[in-house]
């Protein structure tokens, strides 16, 4: 069912009053709500079409396509793609986007979940209400949003990364900014991160990890390298790295901080190529 946009229920909203005077003048009032993004974007006012999406939310329209190639897309409903997509600037979508193959866009914002059979490149912000999924890597010149992180190949960031579950990369992750996961992180090669590295349950890394800030982890930590942080080291239980730990210059190595100290031998060992300086909780085991 379409919804119908009209002039009383558009000022409910408080919209702006220039964007509102366009809206009147270019005859939307009654007209298909879609239609109406149509037109705004058409027109070069795609913050304008932001805006109704963001006010009156999705439909449940579909738009399906082999290929899409365009300046800029705002579609309520979903999105499917067989082939890859082109957007030079933005591409937002109320429900959720499907590619079939790879996707490069000037800034993407999906309402609900994010899945591309190839690889995503993104100039200014990747955001999705769900999860976001790629075949091959995620690589974001800005922030990152997500419900669940997962890709085949690498992920960069410039920016800041947030997942609020877990994130499972299939080789490395490099991210200028913060990463937080609200529960795992995992990678199948290292996790090299320049500003807070915070994870809420366990983190585990088939190379070094390597932090510009703290290293925290409400559970165990796990390197096949090293685990160095240019702040301290904190993790809730073990402390695991095949290579060396060690802690920024003043700052400590901490196990168990989740655990009572007389679990530690069971619950927050800590095992190193050698006994990191600054340790200072949990059981050294070797």
């Amino acid at each position: 069912m379409e919804m119908e946009l009209t002039q009383n229920f558009l000022r409910g909203k408080n919209p702006c009053a220039m964007g509102y005077r366009w809206f009147v003048r270019n005859n939307l009032s009654g007209g298909d709500y879609q239609n109406a993004m149509d037109t705004q974007v058409a027109a070069g006012r795609v913050e304008d079409a932001r805006w109704l999406l963001q006010n009156f939310g999705s439909t449940h329209a579909v738009l399906e396509v082999e290929h899409l190639e365009a300046d800029n897309l705002v579609f309520a409903g979903t999105v499917i793609v067989h082939g890859d997509v082109r957007v030079t600037g933005q591409l937002l979508v109320g429900r959720s986007l499907q590619v079939g193959a790879g996707i490069r866009a000037g800034r993407i914002e999906v309402g609900e979940d994010l899945h591309s059979g190839g690889a995503i490149f993104c100039e200014e912000l990747l955001q999705a209400g769900g999860s976001i999924k790629a075949a091959w890597s995620v690589e974001c010149e800005g922030d990152i949003r997500a419900q669940e992180l997962r890709t085949g190949w690498e992920l960069r960031s410039t920016g800041h990364v947030q997942i609020k579950d877990s994130a499972h990369i299939g080789r490395e992750v490099e991210v200028q900014g913060s990463l937080a996961c609200g529960k795992s992180l995992r990678a199948g090669d290292s996790i090299t991160v320049q500003g807070l590295l915070d994870v809420g349950h366990g983190m585990a890394a088939g190379d070094h990890i390597a932090c510009g800030n703290h290293i925290q982890a409400g559970w165990g930590i796990k390197s096949q390298g090293d685990i160095r942080a240019a702040c301290s080291i904190r993790s809730g239980e073990t402390l695991q790295a095949d290579g060396a730990i060690t802690a920024g210059e003043g700052y400590g190595v901490f196990a168990g901080l989740s655990v009572q100290m007389q679990s530690w031998p069971d619950c927050a060992w800590v095992h190193a190529a050698h006994k990191p300086l600054a340790l200072m909780s949990g059981h050294w085991a070797g």
